[in-house]
């Protein structure tokens, strides 16, 4: 992630986590609500374990497809603690929540003919005593509803691969104040993960113009694979020569520490030297006197 967007996102959570005042001055409850969305894969489980060390708050992973029925929820809901995270990741996939809008035409022309709607609602009885009833209602009275302002300090997050499956009012402000897109990886995001993984050195000192000559053709069939290929070689000889002078800047350092131990110690034994005979000739100047 580019690091003004996760200042950003670290600004905005240390701003909530210490808006108790505001909050209960506007007269609203105390929580704010996150939407994480964007391709599989693009850190949104990790977004969610950042914010829980970065606040330090208790996660309560709520499963959607688990949850009986909207007064189940509610019970859930009054149950978690202060300062915690709850978190419904791919709400897109646990329930057909946008599905329940659909108007009677629709569902008239899915049901086909008679003996078809038939079946279909035998099997849907039967399934509707194991599947979830919650609703959209149920879930929106869950996020903004009077029981959620029980308690306070609360965050409500949802991940989704496709946010434009999901019900505008289910994520629009109010309930989903903050909406942040974790795309694909981009240069930044590389080097932190460069560096994490391989601890490559952030800052090689090479110019742009070894760069660019790295990166040139050296002959007409030369591939761009070959070209990449060469400037990681050119990156490699960079960090092991920035190793080697770090190295050698620290013996030239320890080396300069030992002179000044050396010199420091032997002017001490100088000055011992110096002082004792100083009082040997005292010694002598006063038998002197005493004849």
């Amino acid at each position: 992630m580019e690091e003004k967007k996760k200042e950003e996102i670290k600004s905005d959570l240390v701003k909530f986590s210490k808006s108790k005042d505001y909050y209960k001055k506007i007269g609203k409850a105390w929580k704010r609500g996150y939407l994480l969305f964007g391709p599989p894969g693009t850190g949104k489980s990790t977004m969610i374990a950042a914010m829980e060390n970065f606040l330090e708050y208790d996660v309560y992973d709520l499963e959607l497809t688990t949850v009986m029925d909207n007064t189940q929820l509610r019970r859930l809901l009054i149950e978690t603690s202060t300062k915690s995270i709850i978190v419904i990741e791919d709400i897109d996939c646990s329930l057909n929540l946008t599905g329940q809008r659909k108007n009677k035409k629709e569902e008239e022309d899915e049901d086909g003919d008679d003996k078809e709607a038939i079946e279909k609602k035998m099997m849907k009885n039967e399934g509707d005593k194991k599947e979830s009833k919650v609703t959209l209602s149920g879930l929106l009275n869950f996020i903004d509803g009077l029981l959620s302002a029980c308690g306070g300090e609360r965050i409500i997050v949802f991940t989704t691969n496709f946010v434009d499956k999901l019900d505008p009012a289910l994520i629009r402000k109010g309930r989903m104040d903050k909406h942040i897109e974790m795309s694909y990886c981009g240069f930044e995001a590389f080097k932190v993960l460069a560096k994490n993984y391989l601890d490559v050195v952030e800052k090689i000192k090479i110019t742009r113009a070894d760069v660019g000559e790295n990166l040139l053709p050296k002959s007409e069939g030369e591939e761009g694979e070959t070209c990449l290929r060469r400037l990681i070689e050119a990156f490699k000889e960079e960090k092991e020569e920035a190793k080697r002078r770090v190295e050698e800047g620290a013996k030239q350092k320890k080396d300069k520490e030992e002179e000044k131990k050396r010199r420091k110690e032997k002017k001490a034994e100088k000055e011992a030297k110096e002082e004792e005979e100083k009082k040997k000739k005292k010694i002598e100047e006063n038998g002197d006197a005493e004849h």
